[in-house]
């Protein structure tokens, strides 16, 4: 039955079998986006949606960042061409917050590059250090940028299994010992997305040590350094003594501020890897709009109990969450950090998959979710569920999905026969 798929996936793997361009046949099919098709045919019924699929923050950026943005757009040269590696002010902002936050000392000039967005900044590092052929080690399931950047810039990726973070870093020799051309970078994400894991310096520790070892770059994506729900905080890669010499962070604004849509975020550490990385920039974009890099510098230097209250939405938002489904007789383990449960598909519903229950999730019970596949093969038997609902709509989603699980039986019936016939 794990090979069972709803109609719309039929005729959209049909439409994927149209001849592409070199570059565009490397990247598969969206997954994501055949429960988005699902999720936007059903709002144009006028379906009520309980949407926990994509990490997009539903609370306001901060009055204060706001008031920034709109009081420097007034100046009459705000307008003009930005700098792409990032304004000075917004740049010695970022090494700020580095050395406050992770005690973390950085050069704004050589070791800070201001990106529009961490997948932006992620994806032209990929370019700026990738040849073709180079071997990269990646954690699956992974954020797709991951690996699909460094695919886009003509790479290879070493899919490494993550179900922990002990698993990866055990797989990391194995990986090396059996790629050719030895592989040149090794990626990191802690607080996961999707799995929510984190780790602790020893980890890092450990990570920078083996990669020494093996000849190879750092890139640690840490865009959910802020959203923690205990009384340690996520720590960074570059806090290991000599990590700058061989690695960079990538980091963001939009979850710890609530400012996804603005795309500020960062890339910072190794001075040579900076660099480069500026200088792919310098040939494809200008920087972001100047208001929003000021606004940016202001939120790194002002008050942080706005960062606090984003974090108390998302820690009592993720209780409701693993209580009210806990009731409904869906398992969620609580995660500790990011905006995000990674939850293992229910019982009834494993033979089919992941992909097949999220569809049958949104069509029968009105809530999306992610399926764990949309982020690599080892993703399979998951789902990720975004915290980007307030509670009541979580309780009522809830609501939904006891009903659903309590007909179980009769939708998976009724869902192999529509394919059936």
């Amino acid at each position: 039955m794990r090979d069972f798929q709803l109609p719309e996936a039929a005729k959209a793997a049909e439409l994927t079998m149209t001849p592409e361009f070199h570059r565009i046949r490397r990247l598969p099919p969206y997954v994501l986006e055949e429960v988005n098709r699902i999720k936007a045919r059903l709002r144009a019924e006028g379906t009520d949606i309980i949407d926990f699929g994509m990490g997009n923050p539903d609370m306001p950026t901060p009055k204060h960042i706001v008031e920034k943005m709109i009081e420097t757009a007034r100046d009459p040269k705000a307008g003009r061409y930005s700098a792409s590696k990032g304004i000075v002010g917004l740049r010695r902002a970022m090494a700020g917050y580095y050395k406050r936050r992770f005690d973390v000392d950085l050069n704004p000039d050589t070791e800070v590059i201001a990106t529009l967005g961490s997948k932006e900044g992620f994806a032209n590092l990929a370019q700026a250090v990738t040849a073709p052929g180079d071997v990269i080690i990646c954690p699956n399931p992974a954020y797709p940028i991951h690996a699909y950047g460094f695919i886009m810039a003509g790479g290879v990726i070493r899919h490494v299994p993550a179900h922990s973070p002990e698993e990866y870093l055990a797989g990391v020799s194995r990986a090396v010992k059996h790629s050719a051309p030895p592989p040149t970078v090794l990626i990191l994400s802690y607080p996961s997305n999707p799995t929510a894991q984190c780790v602790d310096l020893e980890f890092y520790k450990d990570a920078i040590a083996l990669a020494r070892k093996h000849d190879l770059l750092v890139i640690s994506d840490i865009a959910y350094s802020e959203i923690y729900f205990d009384d340690n905080p996520p720590p960074s890669v570059l806090q290991v003594e000599g990590a700058k010499e061989i690695a960079v962070e990538v980091n963001s604004l939009s979850k710890t501020y609530a400012m996804a849509g603005w795309r500020v975020g960062m890339v910072v550490g190794n001075a040579r890897i900076c660099s480069a990385l500026a200088r792919v920039k310098s040939y494809l974009d200008y920087g972001a709009y100047t208001p929003i890099q000021v606004a940016a510098a202001t939120a790194l230097n002002g008050p942080q109990d706005c960062v606090a209250e984003i974090r108390a939405i998302y820690k009592s938002r993720r209780d409701v969450l693993v209580d009210s489904m806990k009731r409904a007789g869906w398992d969620i383990p609580s995660p500790d950090a990011s905006m995000f449960a990674w939850a293992p598909v229910p019982d009834k519903f494993k033979e089919v998959g992941a992909l097949v229950f999220s569809k049958l999730l949104i069509e029968e019970a009105g809530v999306a979710v992610a399926p764990g596949v949309g982020f690599g093969e080892y993703g399979e038997g998951f789902v990720r569920v975004g915290l980007v609902e307030n509670e009541h709509r979580i309780r009522q989603a809830a609501r939904n999905v006891k009903k659903f699980l309590g007909n179980a039986d009769e939708i998976l019936a009724r869902a192999h026969n529509s394919v059936g016939g």
